[in-house]
């Protein structure tokens, strides 16, 4: 039943007429796989096999040389390992063919998963470098030596923590503050309205 369900998410993923443009499409279990390549100035073109899976993963398995083995690479590692002078831009550098000229994934319909397949759900963010990262940053008060956190969700906010990062003499009473409500006092306060 669970393979069922996982050729339909695959047929229901792109239809025939998304795919009827693009090169050398075979279709997997709960996954769709297409010729891909990255092309460099050096070394010229590195082609491999792209599969793009039904919960939003990419995986590309490298095919540049007969005695290459390098299999289950991430896009941007395929980039990397194809020698591409400019990397980290993989979504304009790894291309399929699509009416038989190189096109950028970026201008496929390959991508239209990708950017909803988090494997970390909880908000957190990945860096350049694939580690995952939060958007706060901490400034330490020259006083009590306590790191203080910094939101960084506005232009406000990050005008205060670069303010503070600036100041070698900061300290923790400089940090503006949100008005805290304890959670009795919110209940009294609402209890008294009604």
């Amino acid at each position: 039943m669970a393979n069922g369900v996982e050729k339909e998410s695959v047929l229901m993923m792109f239809s025939d007429e998304e795919l009827r443009e693009i090169s050398g499409v075979k279709r997997g279990g709960d996954y769709i796989e297409v010729t891909c390549g990255c092309t460099s100035h050096r070394y010229g073109d590195a082609v491999g096999r792209l599969r793009v899976f039904s919960n939003g993963d990419l995986e590309i398995t490298c095919e540049c040389t007969p005695g290459c083995n390098e299999d289950k690479m991430t896009p941007g590692a395929f980039e990397k390992h194809s020698g591409r002078e400019t990397a980290r831009k993989w979504k304009n550098n790894v291309w399929v063919i699509a009416n038989g000229e190189k096109v950028p994934l970026s201008k496929t319909v390959l991508l239209k998963y990708y950017n909803q397949a988090s494997k970390h759900g909880n908000g957190s963010h990945r860096s350049h470098n694939g580690r995952v990262c939060h958007r706060d940053e901490f400034v330490r008060c020259a006083r009590c030596n306590k790191e203080r956190r910094f939101r960084l969700r506005t232009k406000e906010e990050c005008l205060i923590h670069h303010n503070a990062l600036a100041d070698k003499n900061w300290k923790c009473s400089d940090l503006p503050y949100d008005k805290y409500v304890s959670p009795l006092h919110l209940i009294k306060h609402l209890s008294s309205k009604f």
